[in-house]
């Protein structure tokens, strides 16, 4: 495959060669682990952020793994006898991973970057030459079809995603292949879309060279290429989700006004799933003058869905401009043409009303509930990835306290979550705290404040009482009303449930 300014592609019908490449690559440990044991932490760090100087000076040896990382990481032509013995350098010159330059070199023609699968499996994703990560700002390209690799929005994605085994899922959007491969690792059949067809190119080649199964490819935008009659157990999309006054570039710019583009993807998203389903996405959305962002969002989610929308950060509009300004490079180029692309923003922005961008993730899980649960909150505060277990317990968790209502809840059974801790809060040398927090220590991380009841509640849940009979026994020892505080008590039970604080034991 050629496109105009853009190197040609090896070929993707090509398994047999993708198999043999694979088969070099991990004889001389080009890894996840083995680039870090070469290259030392500090050099490794710099080429995750696209600068390769401290890289070139960590393989000035002629070692194989050495001449691997120059060829495809760095992209320095290698003289063709040092590949000798390395790679399968005929096979791979014609099946196209590989292209003859000057008098006796061989060069890559795309970036192949070893990455770490959740299992440890040792994979690698393909992407567009000096495209592995960043944005186009790193490494200078403006070509709109430009295919990028692993960035911190793509392992974000896979973290959130919860990994049960299924039957189908759906990559929207799928560039470099990266949730098509997670998904391969436990979906029975894995479909992938997207609008570029060098994406679908480049993922085929992904799966292809980490050992995993085809998936099925198909161009077009978001679920344009899907039948009506699809649907799937599990979808996820790294959409072009970026606000921008027009589309310059295929991978990030949607190329519909303000957020409309993930507005429709969430509302398309629900009578794709099946029921149990999750559809799973990151997204930017607009922060209007005289609106509720929460209520903004709500609006998306589409009738018969649970939603959990988490907002991870907020930018006000020149500070979102100016960060994506610069992934295209425009600060780099004319300064009258920067400033105008500037100003052009920040009309759209006026125009809409929009003071702020909102970036986050939202999760829908298909309910056959009659009363879907929707929870949209902002936490910007650090969590611990991968997340996809916590976000299939959070659903989890709404299941169980639709089905009980406060009768049931205080004959149920409960246990305080792993790692959460109590801290008490006051002046030093206070008789009593001002406060008692408990705090997770594991996924969200979340901290939540509780009363006296709430704190020695939730310290003596170990699954053997009941709910009633704890709270009874509280009411003794504080002297209060069992039945007024079996009335009060039942909210903040709810709460500590739903927030992961307390596991019903079942």
């Amino acid at each position: 495959m050629t496109d105009s300014g853009l190197a040609p592609l090896p070929a993707p019908d090509r398994p047999d060669s993708a198999a043999r490449l694979r088969d070099a690559l991990l004889a001389a440990s080009f890894t996840a682990d083995g680039l870090l044991d070469l290259l030392g932490p500090a050099a490794y760090a710099a080429l995750a952020r696209s600068e390769t100087v401290p890289a070139l000076r960590a393989t000035r040896g002629d070692t194989p793994l050495e001449t691997l990382v120059r060829l495809f990481l760095l992209q320095q032509p290698v003289p063709h006898a040092r590949v000798v013995g390395v790679l399968p350098v005929e096979d791979a010159l014609e099946a196209g991973w590989l292209t003859r330059v000057g008098g006796d070199e061989v060069a890559a023609t795309v970036d192949v970057r070893p990455y770490g699968g959740p299992g440890g499996e040792d994979w690698f994703i393909v992407s567009d030459l000096g495209c592995a990560v960043g944005g186009a700002g790193g490494i200078g390209r403006r070509d709109e079809r430009v295919v990028l690799g692993v960035g911190g929005a793509s392992t974000t994605l896979a973290g959130i995603t919860v990994r049960t085994p299924v039957t189908s899922a759906l990559d929207l959007g799928t560039g470099s292949g990266i949730q098509a491969l997670h998904a391969a690792q436990h979906a029975t059949r894995v479909t992938a879309t997207d609008l570029n067809p060098r994406a679908l190119h480049i993922t085929a080649l992904t799966l292809a060279l980490s050992g995993a199964p085809a998936a099925d490819l198909r161009e077009g935008s978001l679920f344009e290429p899907v039948r009506s009659d699809e649907t799937f157990d599990l979808i996820v999309s790294n959409p072009p989700f970026v606000i921008s006054p027009r589309a310059r570039l295929t991978y990030r710019d949607g190329g519909m006004g303000g957020d409309d583009l993930c507005r429709s993807l969430v509302q398309e998203a629900g009578e794709r799933l099946n029921e149990g389903g999750f559809a799973q996405f990151l997204a930017n959305w607009q922060h209007v003058a005289g609106e509720d962002w929460q209520d903004r969002l709500r609006s998306w989610v589409p009738r018969g869905c649970d939603a959990w929308i988490v907002q991870r950060e907020v930018q006000d509009v020149t500070q979102y401009a100016e960060l994506w300004l610069r992934d295209a490079g425009d600060h780099r180029g004319d300064p009258a043409e920067y400033q105008a692309r500037y100003d052009a923003w920040l009309d759209e922005f006026e125009a809409r009303k929009v003071r702020a961008v909102g970036f986050g993730w939202i999760t829908l899980r298909r309910t056959g509930s009659a009363e879907p649960v929707v929870t949209v909150e902002e936490w910007p505060h650090p969590v611990e990835q991968p997340l996809g277990e916590t976000i299939r317990a959070h659903f989890d968790r709404l299941d169980y306290l639709r089905a009980h209502d406060d009768a049931a809840l205080l004959d149920s059974h409960f246990k305080l979550a792993a790692e959460v801790v109590q801290e008490q809060v006051g002046l030093p040398g206070a008789e009593d705290p001002e406060h008692v927090v408990l705090r997770q220590h594991r996924g969200m991380r979340r901290a939540t404040k509780v009363d006296t009841v709430g704190a020695g509640f939730a310290g003596v849940c170990d699954g053997t009482l009941s709910a009633g009979r704890i709270l009874d026994a509280i009411a003794q020892l504080v002297g209060e009303d069992p039945v007024l505080l079996r009335d009060r008590t039942p909210a903040q039970i709810r709460l500590l449930v739903e927030q992961g604080f307390l596991e019903p034991v079942r």
